[in-house]
């Protein structure tokens, strides 16, 4: 019997010093690295323009605190359109980005970018300006991850064919006919877009599409207003892009910027130069020098 309590008290002790001093702790096993692989390496595809990720609550990566955030609406497969807001002062100033979903996702990386610098940094926004980031007003065409097909909203319509300018049931697209809707604002999130500009009434606004490396007003068959001419030169100048009085390459009905225009909006498109950078510095400094502009 005495050895068998023994051998008991040896197999406890035995235990006992595996759990405490040999067993591998939680935070190891979950911070194991694949051999060949050194903790400071990055994926191939990670650079400066990685954009920092938008958090559910409205928070934005390690930020000092949440971003005043408003749902403005949902888009046909029932995702969140968001719009987020800087500054107090009585000028409105509103950017929308992810009109073209995965086609172009760097403007929504761009818009998002935005939102993180403009959170870290509270002297981005001047006194006298409130700053308003639509980051994805396309999030189904984004969800998918194609391209073109990602270019279009769930019901497959452009949404930048959608709104109340020379608007037609079927637009164009380069050469190919694109769906415009049922009728003006037939989709939510173009619907979504119109009724937030109606609640702000911005002073000015910038869309982001790709690809040109370009700056364009906007009109709807009125001419191009002096302050949107400006507006135009104020960008491209900070930018270093190219500064267009029109877009002539194809024609364009349903635009969401013209429409803009028509609702005495001085509006404009800047036209990323490709598919993927966000060419962050050019556009941190022409959205700054727009913002100034109707600084106090």
């Amino acid at each position: 019997m005495k050895n068998l309590i023994i051998a008991i008290l040896v197999v406890i002790l035995l235990v006992a010093g595996w759990y405490f001093f040999i067993r591998p702790s939680t935070t190891d096993v979950i911070n194991q690295v694949p051999a060949g692989v050194t903790p400071t390496d990055q994926p191939a595809d990670v650079t400066d323009d990685t954009p920092t990720p938008v958090e559910p609550d409205g928070g934005i990566g390690d930020g000092a605190g949440p971003v005043p955030v408003v749902t403005i609406g949902q888009s046909v497969g029932g995702r969140d359109i968001k719009a987020y807001r800087f500054g107090n002062g009585s000028v409105d100033i509103l950017v929308v980005g992810g009109i073209h979903g995965a086609y172009a996702p760097n403007t929504s990386e761009l818009a998002t970018r935005l939102i993180a610098h403009a959170e870290e940094n509270a002297s981005f926004v001047p006194e006298g300006v409130t700053l308003h980031v639509i980051p994805n007003l396309n999030p189904d065409g984004l969800a998918t991850g194609a391209s073109p097909a990602g270019r279009f909203n769930a019901n497959n319509v452009d949404l930048n064919r959608n709104f109340d300018c020379e608007w037609q049931a079927e637009g164009v697209w380069r050469s190919q006919p694109v769906s415009g809707g049922d009728a003006p604002f037939s989709e939510p999130e173009a619907a979504a877009l119109r009724d937030y500009v109606a609640e702000i009434t911005p002073a000015a606004a910038v869309v982001y599409y790709a690809a040109d490396g370009g700056v364009y007003a906007s009109s709807c068959r009125n001419g191009v207003s002096a302050e949107t001419l400006d507006l135009t030169n104020t960008y491209a100048d900070a930018a270093d892009y190219t500064a267009n009085e029109e877009f002539d390459f194809y024609a364009i009905t349903g635009d969401a910027v013209n429409w803009m225009a028509s609702e005495g909006v001085p509006a404009i498109s800047v036209l990323l130069t490709n598919y993927s950078a966000t060419e962050w510095e050019q556009n941190r400094a022409g959205l700054a020098a727009v913002m100034d502009v109707f600084a106090e």
